[in-house]
């Protein structure tokens, strides 16, 4: 269960293989552009995971942001706000307020992660299990091969369970002490942080912690994927009035609740996509279109102009859709209906994410809540393009 499935001797030489041409490329380019140019040139090379490196220009650096964008009684909200041009700029973000949550764990941390390479959540991690806390860890085996983090913390004895499938355990998520869930769209990697536009809730409450922490106990266990229970044990949550649904895919049926909750809009339906190819999800959104709602929405470029994007049938019908302005990645996966309940997690709005991938999703019935994720859609709606030459694409 501890152990890391060990690299293949192809792999192996892939990495060889590698790791001979950026030394080649980093001579190469020192030569001819000057060291400092080289040294920029490969570690923005060896720091893709989700896109490509974008064109730097002449600006001078600036300081990459965290935007705290609010809290509440039992909730905190964060958003990465990432700066143009990025000028490797990877400390003072979201991650900063990840450490310093497993900095206050008394007893346990149970931490779900799809991708992982910042250095300082590992040691954290680490240091948790060496003050005595009970750390235990699962994560995608494809997705945290290529990094080093990922070995240290089974290599100082946190018991970790790798997902071994083709398909994805795509959580991002921690409970800390059974009473604090961390949860979104946010990678717990240097992009993810500093690079992509991402999102992230933190939630006080145990009942919800039990939630998470039964869901990680199953993928702990090595139940992934469909073969994987339906047993939330507080499937609806009530904190002081406000309600919270809680859905972990592809166990739990999603698809068709967020059919149901976009087909109640009466005003207006945002939404912020990495991936949105559900037929049906988008048939719901055009349907309500036709009766008066409202439907904008800010897709991922990379993707947006494919016959599986929803992108072209709701531009087709007349929605305001737009793509991205980030030349890295726009991560969210994010619906909000009428300005008062906002959906949030891991889940992008796919087959894949609904049928195959390991995922958590709230549905937060909360305009306090909500209005935070509609400052967010507002400010990248704002950058975001409108696209060009009739299809979803920007020329």
């Amino acid at each position: 269960m501890t152990k890391r499935k060990s690299k293949s001797s192809s792999s192996q030489s892939r990495t060889l293989l590698m790791v001979v041409g950026l030394l080649i490329l980093f001579i190469v380019a020192g030569v001819w552009f000057g060291w400092d140019q080289a040294f920029g040139l490969v570690g923005g090379m060896l720091g893709l995971t989700e896109a490509p490196q974008p064109a730097q220009g002449d600006s001078q650096p600036a300081a990459v942001s965290e935007d705290i964008a609010g809290g509440g009684d039992y909730y905190q909200v964060y958003f990465t706000n990432p700066v143009i041009p990025f000028d490797d700029v990877t400390t003072g973000g979201i991650d900063d307020r990840l450490v310093e949550l497993i900095n206050s764990a008394d007893t346990s941390i149970v931490a779900a992660m799809f991708e992982l390479d910042l250095q300082n959540v590992a040691d954290a991690l680490i240091a948790a299990h060496e003050r005595g806390v009970d750390v235990r860890v699962v994560y995608d085996d494809e997705h945290t091969e290529d990094d080093p983090q990922m070995e240290e913390i089974i290599d100082a004895g946190i018991p970790a369970t790798p997902d071994e499938r083709s398909a994805f355990m795509h959580n991002k998520f921690f409970v800390i002490d059974g009473e604090t869930v961390w949860t979104g769209s946010m990678n717990i990697t240097v992009n993810g942080v500093y690079h992509n536009n991402n999102n992230v809730i933190v939630i006080q409450s145990p009942a919800l912690a039990a939630n998470y922490t039964a869901e990680f106990e199953e993928m702990f266990n090595g139940e992934f994927g469909p073969s994987s229970p339906s047993n939330t044990p507080n499937p609806v949550i009530n904190l002081g009035g406000i309600q919270i649904e809680n859905y972990f895919g592809p166990e739990d049926v999603i698809i068709p609740r967020l059919v149901e909750v976009v087909g109640g809009a009466q005003s207006s339906i945002k939404f912020m996509t990495f991936s949105f190819t559900h037929d049906d999800l988008g048939a719901a959104m055009r349907e309500r279109a036709a009766a008066g709602v409202t439907v904008t929405g800010v897709f991922e470029t990379r993707g947006a102009d494919t016959e599986y994007s929803e992108c072209g049938a709701l531009l087709d019908a007349g929605q305001d859709v737009r793509l991205d302005g980030n030349p890295y990645t726009f991560h969210h996966k994010v619906i909000i209906v009428d300005d008062s309940i906002v959906v949030i997690g891991s889940f992008n709005f796919s087959e894949n994410a609904a049928s195959s991938n390991d995922e958590n999703l709230l549905i937060v019935h909360d305009p306090a809540v909500t209005s935070l994720y509609v400052q967010e859609f507002d400010r990248r709606f704002a950058e975001a393009n409108v696209p060009a030459g009739g299809g979803c694409k920007t020329d």
